[in-house]
């Protein structure tokens, strides 16, 4: 950015003086045409093994072959993902520490705290929605339902018995739970993780016999018949497992889903947003990445900055009333 800056005000003593001035400004580094010329931390703000972590992954092994520069996810879960997303917006604005954020760091989020470390909007440079991901409820095999209809009957029978595990208090894996315990009038215990993965092993291992999960952790585990899929959270099936109903055909109205974006400190200069964003959205046109996306249902999105900053704005606005009726409030 700064190079067309400086190639605008070439031949005159004003532009060599703010060019020089710019150079030394602490926090607004010239930036290089050949950035990146060094390694890219990519923050999950969850633990390793859920679905962000494996979108992420995914994500930066592809964009490492097209910027030519390592990217390395750097897992900091904790808060419902404030954590690692305070951490890259307090980041210097270089465009080496970028965000995976998701529809809990800014969108769900601002809802449920009172206080947040960082603005969803004002604190973040937008670079591209990747994916919307469905969410599944899964039980345990050992688990005594094999319908969402059967599940309903069971915690209607007896409400104090059953519990269900989620990522973490807050997440929309939480609200995904909160929300089918209103809608279809049953109680359950909550049981919060520090991420997906822990939640998910807990799961699997039978120490909690429901989970509210994203789709592309749990798939390998219902197809090898290690959890069984009651249903999807999204208002359709889902394409890669259309034996399993959506959860809407047995509580009308019933959806949520999550989605994957990436988002840089605010400031960070628009020439590396743009290497960022092109990255990006030719990881997500790759045949292969697409097939692994597709197999557990994610819709491939790819969108420019500002795309990516209408659909902040649109889920902030979404999603604040239906907190507000779950009555989840955190501290």
């Amino acid at each position: 950015m700064l190079r067309s800056v400086f190639a605008g005000l070439a031949g005159t003593l004003a532009g060599v003086a703010l060019g020089a001035t710019l150079g030394l400004l602490p926090g607004a580094p010239a930036f290089a045409q050949d950035f990146p010329t060094r390694p890219i931390t990519l923050v999950v703000p969850f633990a390793a093994g859920g679905s962000t972590d494996l979108v992420g992954r995914l994500i930066a092994q592809r964009m490492t072959q097209e910027l030519g520069q390592t990217v390395v996810v750097e897992n900091r879960g904790g808060a419902g993902g404030n954590l690692g997303a305070a951490a890259v917006a307090k980041a210097t604005p270089d465009g080496y520490t970028i965000l995976m954020g998701t529809v809990a760091t800014h969108a769900l989020n601002p809802a449920l705290y009172k206080k947040m470390p960082y603005d969803p909007v004002k604190s973040f440079a937008s670079i591209s929605l990747l994916a919307i991901v469905p969410n599944v409820l899964v039980v345990n095999p050992e688990f005594p339902a094999n319908t969402v209809a059967e599940l309903i009957d069971l915690l209607k029978k007896d409400p104090d018995k059953y519990s269900y595990a989620s990522s973490g208090n807050g997440t929309p894996l939480h609200l995904s739970g909160e929300l089918f315990k209103s809608m279809a009038g049953v109680q359950m215990q909550h049981i919060p993780y520090q991420g997906a993965g822990p939640a998910l092993n807990d799961v699997l291992a039978g120490q909690v016999p429901i989970m509210f999960d994203n789709l592309p952790s749990s798939a390998g585990h219902i197809k090898s018949g290690k959890l069984r899929a009651l249903g999807v959270t999204t208002a359709k099936r889902a394409t890669s497992f259309p034996d399993v109903p959506a959860i809407a055909e047995t509580i009308p109205g019933y959806e949520t889903y999550t989605w994957n974006a990436l988002f840089a400190p605010a400031g960070t200069p628009a020439a590396a947003i743009e290497k960022l964003n092109k990255a990006a959205n030719a990881a997500l046109a790759d045949p292969a990445v697409q097939a692994k996306l597709a197999d557990f249902s994610a819709t491939v999105v790819g969108s420019t900055p500002a795309e990516l900053d209408a659909h902040v704005k649109a889920e902030l606005a979404k999603w604040a009333p239906i907190v507000r009726a779950s009555g989840a409030q955190l501290d």
